[in-house]
């Protein structure tokens, strides 16, 4: 009922107003029948006797359940306590017991009688705020129409009801002391904690029943039998043991005096008429009667004065009637006033108001208590005059009397009254305090002169018209008079009364003008010349007398008897004359600054000299005191302070210079030591610690005292710290309190010299003064020291560390004591000491170990870890601590200590050491937990945005709250990154004892299991989400929400804690759901907290996706999933999966049904909608006096990262240094411009908190589009794909990355620091669209054909080819080619955006462009004999597929953007970071391949990019030089070098391109480079080098070879493609190889055989194959001489005899034993191995039999040249047949030619190799077509398979052609006999079976080859030859 009525009045939200009528109508009865208990019931008795075997049914839920026997004893105990049902009992009981997690250490019993309570208290506390939200004629609360009605119509009836009569029977029987003996005697009361709550929430109860019946009469009064009962009531009323009412007879009392108000109808309002008739006082004629007679009896009340109070406002109310001009008929008793008034002024009214009312501690805390009383004497004043002049009569009188019987020196007359007195000290009392601010005092002073302001006070509708003037002429006209003539007897009281009306700024004013008018001596005075008494002159006329008088007194330095007062002293009655003087001028000086100037100013009067005269004088310490207090109040002006302060220091108050023969001591250190201990009472050391409390903050003068002494405070430090602080518990008090006050006021001095020090760097070296001619060490500052004496184990500290002991202690008896308030206070600046030394002693501890003092200190966390000597335990922190458990009754104490908490806990040791302490004893680890979980539970906690105004004193409190509950997830977040065990995991519940991982988290009283603070934060963020608006503290409590959310990341992220809080929120909480739902939380004011806290939940997210797919929780991730990425409307979700259907319509056909109007957006999306982009950057500097340039570095100077790794800068700083500057400033000029400084100075500060903001403002966005990324990315990557179907997965992804563009790319102002996050994202996306769409396309088409014919609708209709035609799947079904080329034209829009800086957002792009363009990619098929079976003229004839399509449109679009995106590109890929280039080439290599127009090679051969491209290779030269270093740097260089080689030979595979390198030199640049001649030389063990496991940086061997095959590649390339060019080409190629000849032998001679190596051997040979040639000699500028002519030739020459010795090594046998030492090593290496060397090996057989036909077709033509290659003989190829285990590898000397039979050898050896291929190749062709059911390793076979075929084909297609050149050639050179053998041999060797094969082979292969029976043609020609040989 509470909550609701709170929320619906308090909170005023507006869907709790329907929700509190249904409450009302439901819970009526218990309103009507107030605290009364469902009655006691033997059937239930007997009930509950058997539910221990027979179970009963509890109210709310199911079944009947089992009590156990315990428990029923119990109820019944419960049952006879509270006089309450059984069956209530029981559940009264049940409720406690699952309360118990919140109240640890309390029985479920006790925690029933709390709730039992409890229950009362918010049905009291809700009647007050219903009835205080009625309509009425004292306030009004501003709510809807409709809740107002609701509620006066049910406050209405229960008034009807009889309520007056309840509350009161209520208040009166509910007693505490009662109430306390019946549960003691049950034993119904616990710990000290729980007392203190029972009686707290007993005296709520009574105190909130009262206060409804107060309100009530404040907004409407009570009916006349009403009025009679509470009279009734009041009359048996007895006050407290201190003479005042408790705040429940105030409530009534008060209650009363507003139903007997009237006042409210002065103000003349247009209703009136119908208010006077609804007020029964003047519309019922009887009530008047029967009040008056009931209020006239004589019959004396247990209190008269209460029976006065009442019967005073009757006559008022009398009175106020009379003034009506309509109510003759009322005359009898109007008449009566008078007399009335004479009745209660004879029973003491003022004196009872003043002592019981106004000194109720009640009475200061409700604003409308404050009013009445003040309407009551206002009233009697204005309303009543002639009794007013009749009490001053009688007091002038009885002066009269007094004087005479004084002058007869008889005793004064006792009987004498003191009424007026009385009323002068009521006025002074209610008065002096002002909680409100209402300033009521105002209307005693009618203005002389106009103010400004019209003097309206509040916005209460009782006051909101200005108050007539005719009152406060009267009210002011009643303080001057009785000022004049002023007897001497209220002399006192007068100035105590001007002492009331003189607080608050303006009446402070108008008293000072009184006191100086009345002081003038033209005022109408009868009294002489010295002008009235009451005036400043008068007033400081005398205090000058009293100082010359006394100072003749004043003995000398040494006469002994200087303690005894001299004779001639100030009389008891002047010292309370002068007392109260001085009070009257400290509150007006206080108030008013114009005052505090102008009595300083004043020439005669000079009261800060005539004070410290007196000061020095004797006289008693209360008057010294006093006089302190009026200094004080001076010294609140920074002007007067500076001033004050040296003459403190010329007057020696407190003795800071001994002159040599002084032998005693004197001033204020005597009198603490000698005359305040010995009266054990402290008034002036107090008030002169306040004094110096003030002056330092006023103003602080760094060369106090010099010339007389070192400069410096010390003197005065050193009093207060030795004399005062560190003494005060050891001294004799007769008032209790008065330890702990002066404990405060030392401990505020203290402070607030701590928090305005800042170690500076001069602070640490020793600076030297000269005094009377010697040099001595000057002071340091204050700071210094304490921060010195707080880093040590000094007094100092080990009394602050144990007033906190002793403060604890006093707080856990929960009992009041004397002083209590000062100690709380005193313990507050202990707490806030320590808080600001953590803060300054990084800073101090640094200074000082830079510079040369010899002082030691030790960091304070280290102190606090010492050992208490008091316990001999190290508990200090435990203590502080501590205080955390009384969160609730002492904010600040809680807040203080969980700032020093969150200080220390940065430090990991530290938390080891403190873990221990926290939980060594088991009842204090109890309580400590309680304490935090208590602070972050509190209900009052609210975070004020911006809190700039002052705040009220709960608006304060609910703050300290919050900032409590910000520092303990703070020290839970710090701690969390230290190693376990760490305090975070004590106080959120994880094991300490055994592993972290093994906790098992649980509900608050499961297994025993402690509420702890993990269940707090849960807490915080589950309020509020079980409705639509989401959890309230997102809303109420930003930053607390996005702390706690940043918590519970912290726990998943862990990999410790990761899985028992995971476990935790998924099954017990739900919490990921349920918060995820209400994503994006959007509130515009707190824009950071709310992205952060978003940020925090998707990460946490992200990981739950994360680990449920891991651990394939699929229904978990899919939960998830659809909640994120649905875009129809969520239906709720089905409990259990009952969901048979919806499951179905999430299949495809679902998602292709186009009702787009139900189509929802998806959350994921929203998410990123509420991420603004764009962000207001604050208005560049304005400014006239300051340096903008120069501002701008200190600003950057002043930079530093917070606690969270932003990068802002100190407001502090910069103040301070701005400060400081403007100081320095001198002259006349300066000081006249000084305000105007200051205010540019605020300007730039306000400047520089809005880029603060805004630094957090981008920090926030970019935290929270990473967590976004990082969701998508998770969804995208981690989850299993099946939960999303492919083509829900691409529309995703088109959805996603559309938005992404969008966001960037509309908004123009988008701010920049989110680019490189946004473009991470699109890489991404479209590397998994890319995939997907690849995925999809792998399919085979499953499909029926209706799915079919949607699809095609789906693609615009973009192809209409039957889809059976096509062998590959449909394209880009799902998606759709306009989406395609929508996220490509926004992928180039977003490049062109970056303009020029943005490399590495580019970088993302690139490759988001090259990903995108893989897509049109047709997909490889793998190149089967079979697949080859299409002529050539089918290839070209068949019709565009989806692909070329798709490539022709992306092609169109990024020429449509033109040369600007070639700009970027070529830029990028020619200078920049490494990535861009090597991403910027392939992009490039990309689109040149796909390139038919060639725009892009001409725009980079025209626009010199190739150029530059080409002529960087000689920069790379040097880089990859170093490469080449056994420990080489970083390989970037030769990643961008690959790059560039790639895409040099993609240009040059197009004939244009090929050209345009030839014209930008690129070979010859390659020749340049001098890298290639630096072959390392390779190891000789190259066989078993392979065993070294792989490592990342590959050897030098390994490093060189990638460096050098590109540039054989791209040469090889040249060749290729240049057909025109070809022998410019060729020419230039084997400039390149001779240049580099060195190393071209050395790899040819070279032994080792390895993958690499061969692979080099085959490079090489093909390169030396096309251009080793002698032809291209002749095509080299012809102007070469002979001498290099023949070099060249030689070269060629010796390239050539190396190649034919290749031949020998690999063609022969021999090479199948390197191949089986190889495989031997290599045994399990990858499979490819073995396969690569062969394919190696084959192709440099094939290169050298190409080499060889090319020289034989080059000499042919003419027969002088012609060269023979081979020897005329078929032996090599017979002896090698069968492998010779018995001799080494034969060398074979490279002049030495090898034989014919190498080559028929080869021939044989490739026949069969072909067939043995075919076979295998067969086989994988099969499985491939069945690829479902192969496992992976079989893949990769097959593909390697694949390739080993093409390759062997190709290389015999080449042997085949060459036998027929070797006759042709060789037949001049070779003599008869070696032709007669080779021909013998040959017919043998090239027998029938070797001739079949081939054919076969022709058969099989060459079908679709263009020279089909080539073979044939061969073989017939070589039988031919043959037989001619025979013949």
């Amino acid at each position: 009922i509470w909550q609701t009525v709170m929320n619906a009045i308090w909170k005023r939200q507006p869907e709790a107003v329907h929700r509190l009528d249904q409450v009302l109508k439901k819970h009526k009865s218990d309103f009507i029948s107030l605290f009364r208990n469902p009655p006691k019931n033997v059937q239930q008795h007997e009930k509950i006797q058997k539910a221990s075997t027979e179970g009963v049914a509890i109210q709310g839920q199911q079944g009947t359940r089992l009590l156990p026997e315990q428990l029923i004893r119990e109820a019944f105990i419960l049952s006879d306590l509270f006089d309450i049902g059984e069956l209530a009992a029981v559940e009264l009981l049940l409720a406690g017991e699952h309360q118990q997690p919140h109240f640890p250490g309390l029985t479920r019993g006790l925690v029933a009688v709390l709730l039992y309570w409890d229950g009362k208290r918010c049905i009291a506390n809700s009647l007050r705020t219903l009835i205080q939200s009625r309509q009425g004629k004292t306030w009004t609360l501003e709510l809807s129409q409709e809740l107002i009605s609701m509620t006066t119509r049910f406050t209405d009836d229960l008034m009807e009801q009889g309520l007056t009569q309840k509350i009161l029977t209520l208040v009166s029987h509910i007693d505490l002391n009662n109430e306390f003996d019946k549960l003691q005697r049950e034993r119904g009361l616990g710990s000290e904690k729980h007392r203190k709550e029972v009686s707290d929430l007993i005296k709520e109860c009574r105190q909130s029943l009262a206060e409804s019946l107060f309100v009530w009469t404040c907004q409407s009064p009570l009916s006349k039998d009403d009025t009679l009962i509470l009279i009734s009531y009041l009359e048996k009323v007895t006050v407290e043991a201190d003479g005042s009412l408790d705040g429940v007879n105030l409530s009534l009392l008060m209650a009363l005096l507003y139903c007997f108000d009237v006042s409210f109808l002065e103000q003349g309002a247009e209703d009136r008429e119908d208010l006077m008739h609804r007020l029964p006082l003047l519309a019922e004629r009887q009530y008047i009667a029967t009040i008056h007679t009931r209020l006239q009896e004589s019959q004396p009340w247990k209190l008269p004065g209460l029976q006065a109070t009442v019967r005073l406002a009757w006559a008022l109310t009398l009175r106020g009637i009379s003034q009506f001009s309509d109510v003759t008929a009322l005359a009898e008793f109007t008449e009566a006033d008078e007399a009335m008034a004479e009745l209660a002024i004879a029973d003491y009214v003022f004196l009872f108001l003043t002592e019981s009312v106004v000194a109720s501690e009640n009475f200061y805390q409700e604003e409308f208590y404050i009013r009445k009383i003040h309407n009551l004497v206002t009233d009697f004043l204005a309303l009543m005059p002639m009794k007013v002049k009749q009490l001053r009569n009688r007091a002038d009188e009885d002066a009269r009397m007094i004087h005479m019987s004084i002058q007869m020196g008889n005793d004064p007359p006792i009987s004498l009254r003191r009424d007026l007195e009385h009323l002068m000290l009521l006025i002074a009392e209610l008065y002096r305090k002002d909680p409100f601010n209402l300033e009521l005092a105002h209307e005693y002073w009618c203005p002389s002169e106009p103010l400004q302001t019209s003097t309206i006070m509040g916005s209460y509708l009782g006051v909101a018209h200005q108050r007539p003037p005719q009152r406060q002429v009267v009210l002011s006209k009643f303080v001057r008079q009785m000022g004049d003539l002023l007897p001497s007897t209220i002399y006192i009281p007068y100035l105590k009364m001007l002492r009331g009306l003189a607080s608050g700024p303006q009446c402070a004013h108008y008293c000072f003008s009184l006191l100086k008018v009345n002081g003038s001596s033209h005022a109408e005075n009868i009294q002489g010349a010295g002008g009235s008494p009451v005036s400043w002159e008068h007033f400081f006329h005398s205090l000058m007398l009293y100082h010359e008088h006394l100072r003749k007194d004043l003995p000398s330095a040494d006469s002994v008897q200087y303690r005894h007062l001299p004779l001639r002293g100030i009389t008891q009655k002047e010292q309370d004359g002068l007392i109260a003087f001085l009070q009257l001028t400290t509150v007006i000086v206080n108030w008013s600054e114009n005052a505090r100037l102008a009595l300083c100013e004043h020439p005669q009067w000079t009261p800060v000299v005539v004070i410290l005269g007196l000061l020095q004088c004797s006289i008693p310490p209360i008057l010294k005191a006093e006089l302190l207090e009026t200094l004080t109040a001076f010294g609140r002006s920074p002007e007067i302070a500076a001033s004050l302060w040296q003459s403190l220091e010329y007057t020696q108050i407190l003795q800071t210079v001994r002159s040599p023969g002084q032998r005693q001591a004197i001033g204020i250190e005597v009198e603490l030591n000698e005359i305040e201990s010995r009266c054990e009472e402290y008034p002036l050391t107090r008030a002169f610690c306040r004094l110096i409390s003030t002056l330092v903050e006023s103003s602080f003068p760094a060369n106090l005292g010099a010339g007389l002494r070192p400069p410096g405070f010390d003197p005065y430090l050193q009093f207060l710290r030795d004399s005062v602080f560190l003494r005060f518990r050891t001294r004799a008090y007769r008032r209790a309190a008065e330890k702990w006050e002066v404990a405060e006021v030392v401990l505020e001095v203290f402070y607030k010299l701590l928090r305005d020090y800042e170690p500076q760097l001069e602070d640490f070296v020793d600076q030297y003064v000269e005094l009377q001619g010697e040099e001595i060490i000057a002071y340091k500052p204050p700071g210094f020291n304490l921060m010195y004496h707080l880093l040590n184990e000094s007094p100092m500290l080990e009394l602050c560390l144990s007033l906190l002991e002793e403060g604890v202690k006093q707080l856990d008896t929960y009992a009041p004591f004397p002083g209590k308030k000062h100690l709380e206070k005193a313990v507050q600046y202990c707490l806030a000491l320590l808080n600001l030394t953590l803060q300054k002693e990084n800073n101090f501890m640094d200074l000082l170990r830079e510079s040369h003092l010899s002082l030691i200190v030790t960091p304070l966390e280290q102190l606090l870890q010492g050992i208490n000597p008091r316990t001999k335990k190290a508990d200090h922190v435990v203590n502080i601590a501590r205080y955390l458990y009384h969160g609730n009754s002492n904010p600040e104490l809680a807040f203080e200590s969980a700032k020093i908490l969150c200080c220390i806990s940065d430090n990991s040791n530290i938390q080891i050491k403190l873990v221990g302490d926290f939980t060594h004893d088991q009842s204090v680890s109890q309580k400590l937990m309680a304490g935090f979980v208590e602070c972050l539970d509190n209900e009052d906690a609210e975070e004020l945005i911006n809190p700039d105004e002052e705040l009220e004193p709960e608006k304060k409190r609910a703050q300290i709250h919050h900032e409590t509950r910000i520092h303990i997830l703070n020290l839970l977040i710090t701690s969390l990154e230290c190693s376990p065990p760490s305090l975070a995991l004590y106080l959120l519940g994880f094991e300490l004892k055994k592993p972290v991982s093994t906790t098992n988290l649980q509900d608050p009283g499961v297994l025993g299991c402690p509420r702890t603070c993990l269940h707090a934060i849960l807490n915080i963020l589950e309020k509020g989400t079980e409705t639509r608006n989401g959890p309230t503290a997102v809303r109420e409590s930003p930053h607390l929400a996005e702390l706690c959310y940043q918590v519970i990341y912290q726990l998943c992220a862990c990999s410790d804690t990761s899985g028992p809080t995971m476990r935790y929120l998924r099954t017990s909480q739900d919490f990921l759901f349920t918060q995820l739902q209400y994503l994006p939380f959007s509130i515009k004011e707190h824009e950071i907290s709310t992205l952060n806290q978003m940020s925090w939940l998707m990460k946490t997210a992200a990981i739950e996706m994360r680990v449920t797919s891991l651990n394939r929780q699929r229904s978990h991730t899919q939960r998830l999933l659809h909640l994120l990425l649905d875009d129809m409307p969520v239906k709720p979700y089905l409990a259990d999966g009952e969901g048979g259907m919806e499951d179905e319509s999430r299949s495809v056909s679902g998602f292709l049904h186009f009702d787009t109007a139900s189509k929802v957006r998806r959350k994921i999306l929203n998410i990123l909608d509420s991420i603004d982009f764009s962000q207001d950057i604050p208005e560049p500097l304005q400014l006239d006096f300051f340096d903008r340039a120069q501002i701008e570095q200190v600003i950057a100077n002043c930079e530093h990262k917070n606690a969270r790794g932003q990068v802002v800068c100190n407001v502090k700083y910069v103040h301070r240094v701005l400060v400081a500057e403007v100081n320095a400033l001198q002259g006349m000029a300066a000081i006249g411009q000084r305000p105007l400084l200051m205010e540019e100075i605020n300007t730039i500060l306000q400047y520089v908190v809005e880029r603060n903001k805004l630094l957090q403002c981008l920090h926030a966005k970019r935290h929270a589009l990473e967590s976004w990324r990082q969701l998508v990315e998770i969804i995208l990557t981690a989850c299993p794909q099946d939960l999303i179907q492919a083509e829900d997965r691409q529309l995703i992804i088109r959805d996603l990355l559309q938005d992404v563009h969008d966001k960037v790319i509309l908004d123009d102002d988008a701010a920049q620091e989110l680019m490189p996050v946004v473009a991470g994202a699109v890489f991404t996306l479209t590397a998994h669209l890319s995939q997907s769409v690849k995925t999809e396309q792998k399919q085979p088409l499953a499909l029926p054909m209706a799915g079919q014919s949607q699809y095609v609708l789906m693609l615009d209709g973009s192809f209409t080819s039957s889809p059976a035609s096509e062998s590959i799947s449909m394209g880009f079904a799902s998606i759709g080619d306009s989406s395609l080329h929508i996220i490509l034209k926004k992928l180039l829009d977003f490049i062109l955006k970056t303009g020029g800086g943005f490399q590495r957002v580019r970088t993302h792009l690139y490759g988001s462009l090259l990903y995108y363009l893989q897509i049109a990619q047709r997909p490889d098929e793998p190149d089967t004999l079979e697949a080859a079976k299409k002529t050539m003229w089918e290839h070209l004839t068949a019709p565009e597929d989806v692909f070329s399509k798709l490539q022709r449109e992306n092609m169109a679009t990024i020429e449509s953007y033109g040369a600007a995106l070639m700009e970027v590109v070529c830029r990028d890929a020619c200078d920049g970071h490494e990535i861009g280039r090597m991403l910027a080439l392939a992009l490039l290599d990309h689109i040149v391949s796909v390139d038919k127009q060639q725009q892009w090679l001409l725009y980079l051969s025209n626009s010199g990019y190739l150029k530059v491209l080409v002529d960087s290779l000689a920069d790379d030269d040097l880089a990859l030089q170093s490469l080449l270093t056994p420990q080489p740097p970083l390989l970037k260089a030769l990643y961008t070098y690959e790059s560039k080689m790639a895409f040099l030979t993609r240009v040059a595979k197009s004939q244009q391109g090929a050209l345009e390198l030839l014209r930008s030199g690129v070979i010859v640049r390659l020749a340049q480079c001098q890298v290639y001649d630096m072959r390392p030389e390779t190891d000789h063990q190259g066989m078993y080098a392979m065993r070294d496991p792989p490592v990342f940086i590959p050897a030098p061997v390994e490093r060189y070879r990638q460096i050098l095959l590109p540039a054989l590649q791209l040469c090889q390339v040249i060749l290729t493609s240049s057909m025109a060019q070809h022998l410019q080409a060729a020419g230039q190629v084997l400039q390149f190889l001779i240049s580099h000849s060195d190393t071209i032998q050395a790899i040819l001679r070279c032994q080792e055989i390895s993958v690499g190596s061969l692979q080099e051997l085959a490079s090489l040979t093909g390169l030396i194959s096309k251009a080793a040639l002698p032809g291209v000699l002749t095509e080299l500028d012809m102007d070469v001489n002979e001498g290099t002519q023949m070099e060249l030739q030689g070269h060629i020459g010796r390239f050539q005899r190396q190649c034919l010795g290749l031949l020998s090594r690999f063609g022969g046998s021999d090479r199948l034993r390197q191949f089986k030492l190889q495989d031997d090593n290599a045994a399990g290496d990858r499979v490819n191995k073995r396969d690569e060397t062969e394919l190696a090996v084959q192709q440099i057989c094939a290169n050298v039999m190409e080499y060889c036909e090319s020289l034989m077709l080059q000499s042919a033509p003419s027969f002088q040249h012609t060269v023979c290659l081979f020897t005329p003989s078929l032996s090599e190829s017979t002896n090698r047949d069968g492998p010779r285990q018995d001799t080494q590898t034969p060398v074979v000397p490279y002049w030495h030619l090898p034989g014919l039979g190498i080559i028929v050898y080869l021939l044989k050896q490739s026949t069969s190799d072909f067939f043995s291929y075919y076979d295998s190749h067969r086989q994988s062709v099969n499985k491939l077509q069945n690829v479902e059911q192969l496992p992976p390793d079989e893949i990769k076979e097959c593909e390697q398979s694949i390739t080993v075929c093409k390759y062997a084909h190709t290389v015999n297609k080449g042997r085949l052609q060459e036998p027929r050149l070797d006759f042709s050639s060789g037949l001049n050179r070779v003599s008869q006999h070696d032709i007669e053998q080779l021909q013998i041999e040959a017919t043998n060797s090239f027998g029938e079976s070797l001739q079949k094969k081939l054919l076969d082979i022709e058969g099989l292969y060459s079908k679709v080859r263009s020279r089909y029976t080539f073979i044939q043609a061969l073989v017939r020609r070589i039988r031919g030859l043959l037989r001619i040989s025979r013949t």
